[in-house]
């Protein structure tokens, strides 16, 4: 008996048809793609933003989630709330409090890092071809976010001070011009990724009103608010607008990423639809790593050790701008952050970031290009650089061979030549010209 000839797929993915619309817009951000390469030892990474968390009390986190297995074990494994665990929820309002927020625990959602915040605010309010208005560089996981649920992303310039109001104003203009919906916009207010830039308490107060003059709900995105490294923590934009801002905050830079702890703080309204996605999406947030980030607070002096990361972190600042003072090419410029993770690099007329990229991670030193943070293609002209993770001996190593990549790269453009990169106008953003310094 013949048997009949089993069809030959020529695709490489026999689903390919058979997908959603929406994972077009799944892709893998440019960080991750370099993760593979930066993790080698042989590589200076100056490009993820990995907290440094050596400096953690690990005997006292060990005893904590030693205490927590003996005493509560049976509760910390089991399933629990889609909302969180109270008494977590309790402790996080105390964390806002030093930002101004005044809220309740009722209006916390704990969510699987910021990160799943972001995705379940986006899936609770856009439908595809919604805007979303978000600064010029902005957060890359952000931007897969909102490209992974179809919206069109509209870019508003930031500068020394921050999100600028007016190219705000402009923006929100032509997107209503162009009979569009604009359903919030997502703003990174301290120590910016990628820009590390922070915006003013005078441009918070306008932004304030900027958005409750035109109905634009505002998400405050803050991992980096309590890692300032010569003041105190900021007024959180939440904390003057309680019912126009989602607040989100994660335990990621201030503990530990391993843990997955981040929150939302919504609008009494909008939280009920934050736990109803979060059940679908995960059922609760894993309720062992909600016990023992709470031990951690309970037992531990967590502002104690913030304020040891802060000087760490300040200290490795120090290094990267000491270093690029010393060793970059004249032409470049850079922010000097006064918190977070990040410095902003711009680079000399011509130079591609990202067509550089393969040449310094052959001369084992990694960073991202500008062209991560912006969802139209542009930012070729810039790079972040973060200091948090390497020692400053290590980062001063990166620097020098970043440099002697960029000055290879500026001879050959000179013999050469090449052409500038393009320029869009609208939308509130000029191209990649922002002045940051």
């Amino acid at each position: 008996m013949d048997t009949p000839a089993r069809t030959q797929s020529t695709r490489l993915d026999p689903y390919v048809d058979r997908y959603a619309a929406r994972t077009a817009g799944m892709t893998a951000s440019e960080i991750r793609a370099l993760f593979a390469v930066a993790s080698r030892p042989e590589v200076v990474s100056l490009a993820g933003g990995m907290p440094n968390i050596s400096g953690l009390p690990l005997d006292v986190v060990g005893e904590a989630i030693s205490g927590l297995l003996r005493d509560n074990g049976p509760m910390a494994l089991q399933y629990s709330s889609g909302q969180g665990e109270p008494e977590l929820r309790e402790q996080i309002t105390e964390v806002m409090r030093l930002e101004g927020i005044n809220a309740h625990p009722d209006d916390v959602v704990v969510t699987v890092g910021s990160q799943q915040a972001v995705d379940l605010v986006t899936r609770v309010f856009c439908d595809p071809g919604d805007v979303v208005i978000c600064e010029a560089p902005s957060y890359v996981g952000a931007l897969g976010v909102f490209k992974a649920y179809q919206c069109d992303v509209v870019h508003a310039e930031v500068d020394a001070d921050g999100l600028v109001p007016e190219a705000l104003r402009q923006a929100i203009a032509a997107v209503k011009a162009a009979g569009k919906r604009i359903k919030f916009l997502y703003t990174i207010p301290n120590f910016h990724n990628p820009a590390g830039v922070t915006m003013t308490a005078e441009r918070r107060l306008e932004v304030i009103d900027i958005c409750r003059r035109e109905g634009v709900l505002v998400l405050e995105d803050n991992p980096y608010g309590l890692l300032g490294f010569d003041q105190e923590p900021m007024r959180a934009i939440r904390a003057d607008a309680p019912d126009g801002v989602i607040y989100l905050g994660s335990f990621s830079k201030t503990f530990s990423p391993g843990m997955r702890v981040g929150w939302a703080l919504a609008p009494h309204s909008v939280r009920e639809k934050l736990v109803l996605a979060q059940e679908s999406a995960t059922l609760c947030p894993p309720t062992f790593n909600q016990f023992a980030v709470s031990a951690y607070l309970r037992e531990h002096d967590w502002q104690g050790q913030i304020k040891q990361m802060r000087e760490m972190y300040r200290e490795r600042r120090d290094a990267m701008n000491e270093a690029l003072h010393d060793l970059m090419p004249a032409s470049c410029e850079w922010n000097v952050p006064a918190g977070g993770f990040f410095v902003w690099l711009k680079l000399p007329p011509g130079v591609d970031a990202k067509g550089m990229l393969p040449r310094a991670v052959t001369a084992r030193v990694a960073y991202v290009p500008g062209t991560a943070f912006f969802a139209d293609g542009f930012g070729t002209g810039y790079m972040r650089l973060s200091f948090c993770y390497p020692t400053p001996e290590r980062i001063r190593e990166g620097v020098r061979r970043l440099a002697g990549v960029l000055e290879a790269e500026m001879e050959l453009r000179e013999t050469f030549g090449a052409s500038a990169p393009p320029r869009r106008i609208g939308g509130g953003y000029d191209g990649p010209t922002s002045d940051l310094t």
